[in-house]
């Protein structure tokens, strides 16, 4: 059982999204769209900006780069990705983006950037750059805003299959999952820190706003 943001199906955990055929299934968080909503999420919040640090891991098998980089396209935003490969290189990825004067900062959410949640937030809130999440706790520890996800509803998904397989049901027939429940988490306190106003269309699509 297994609960992956990559693609489960490059890592070689199964055979195909729709029939396993190995011992594991689960569910994966991998959805073409997100990463582009997540991208117009961004610059609709703030339509000032034009140049984005795409903070990623280059290790973690997604397809968030390739869709990021065509919504980016439409948007008329420009990606200047940096790469963190473990949390050894995390000053100089920061570093980075400083030099490059991006004016907004996305995080591909993975081990290695969960890990360095904090320290990724805060460098985003003293550096005042609006920060982007795939989780909602991007947003609730300081970001500006997450899209991604439910975290509540997977959960319970992943007990159901728990259950399943408790009572007799094989992995491999098991189809892996994919979220069908997201979140918008707006953090309207570090929005006035930024001194961002967040435009009310994007305000009623949130689920949840903090104050």
């Amino acid at each position: 059982m297994f609960l992956s943001s990559a693609d489960p199906v490059e890592l070689g955990l199964v055979a195909s999204l729709s029939r396993p055929a190995k011992n594991a299934t689960g569910i994966t968080l991998l959805l073409d769209d997100t990463a582009s909503k997540r991208l117009e999420l961004l610059k609709e919040t703030v339509p000032r900006v034009q140049h984005v640090a795409f903070l990623w891991n280059p290790e973690h098998l997604d397809n968030e780069v390739r869709e990021a980089q065509r919504a980016a396209q439409s948007l008329n935003v420009q990606l200047r990705f940096i790469e963190l490969h473990g949390s050894g290189q995390l000053d100089g990825a920061l570093q980075t983006i400083t030099d490059a004067g991006c004016d907004a900062l996305y995080v591909v959410s993975s081990r290695q950037t969960l890990l360095n949640l904090s320290r990724i937030v805060e460098f985003a809130t003293t550096n005042r750059l609006p920060l982007a999440g795939g989780w909602g706790a991007w947003a609730r520890s300081g970001g500006l805003l997450a899209y991604g996800p439910n975290v509540d509803d997977i959960s319970k998904r992943l007990v159901t299959y728990i259950d399943q397989i408790i009572k007799g049901a094989k992995p491999a027939d098991l189809p892996v999952q994919q979220p069908t429940k997201f979140e918008l988490v707006i953090n309207a306190k570090a929005a006035k820190t930024l001194g961002i106003t967040v435009p009310p269309s994007v305000l009623a699509r949130a689920d949840e706003v903090i104050e």
